[in-house]
């Protein structure tokens, strides 16, 4: 499974330790920035996620900023993406089994073994596929294309 990560300024030691710790777990990880600390503009590297994941260059995304709002907001701007912005795993769990999200942003205030444990919940939950969950995101989708 391929991941990619990306993360502004605020966002870049939560992204370091979680890129890190999925290479561990054998998970392909794909890293799209920043690379330091110095100050960024989160919209650029929330959409440059949201394209490699929207390609399906990457299975899933993690994206992080200081809020997790801001980045999330920019990831949802490319076609196909579904990001939410979580908190906790019951979170994580439901936007994969009910909403079928590609993208998982989180604030960088999130405690690293907590944002692990979120991501992992992520990634390891499938879609149910339930025809109220699907009819739902196809009128989303529909939504999209007709823009």
């Amino acid at each position: 499974m391929k991941i990619g990560i990306a993360s502004d300024h605020r966002g870049f030691e939560l992204k370091q330790k979680l890129r890190d710790s999925l290479a561990k777990l054998n998970y392909e990880v794909d890293d799209y920035g920043t690379f330091s600390e110095d100050s960024v503009d989160y919209p650029d590297f929330g959409i440059k996620l949201g394209e490699e994941v929207a390609s399906k260059n990457d299975d899933f995304g993690i994206a992080i900023c200081g809020s997790g709002i801001g980045i999330s907001i920019a990831c949802n701007k490319v076609k196909g993406i579904r990001c939410a912005k979580v908190s906790n795993e019951l979170e994580a769990k439901y936007t994969r089994n009910d909403n079928d999200a590609n993208i998982v942003a989180l604030s960088s205030e999130v405690p690293f073994e907590k944002a692990l444990e979120i991501v992992k919940v992520f990634i390891n939950t499938p879609f149910s596929k339930e025809e109220r969950h699907q009819r739902r995101i196809e009128k989303l989708i529909k939504y999209e294309e007709e823009k």
